[in-house]
């Protein structure tokens, strides 16, 4: 189980720095790939499998904490799931929906270590 969850922590970082690491790359013509919108996909499934594990083990979660990464996580996916289907139609991606993207992420990050 140890070797699962060590696993899982890896592909949930992997995620969330793919997603943060596009934001930066194009921070002075910010736009949103289809790669932020899977990486999006990958943390918010390894973190509910994170949950899950611990759940079903003897470790404590906070549910309030769950809750609030849940809700960025969703936020997250939803303004990366626009951003690359306006990318895939030819449309223009506004400045706030690809900063939001990443923004969001960051903070979700910041919630997981600060809290």
């Amino acid at each position: 189980m140890t070797l699962l969850t060590a696993l899982l922590v890896l592909l949930h970082l992997v995620g969330a720095a793919i997603i943060v690491g596009t934001w930066v790359c194009t921070i002075k013509r910010p736009t949103v790939s289809p790669g932020q919108f899977h990486a999006s996909l990958l943390s918010l499934v390894t973190g509910l499998l994170l949950v899950a594990s611990h759940e079903m083990g003897d470790g404590d979660v906070n549910h309030l904490k769950i809750a609030v990464k849940l809700l960025v996580a969703l936020a997250v996916t939803a303004a990366a799931f626009v951003g690359q289907r306006r990318i895939g139609r030819g449309e223009p991606v506004s400045t706030g929906l690809a900063h939001a993207v990443g923004g969001l992420a960051l903070i979700n990050m910041a919630v997981a270590t600060l809290w």
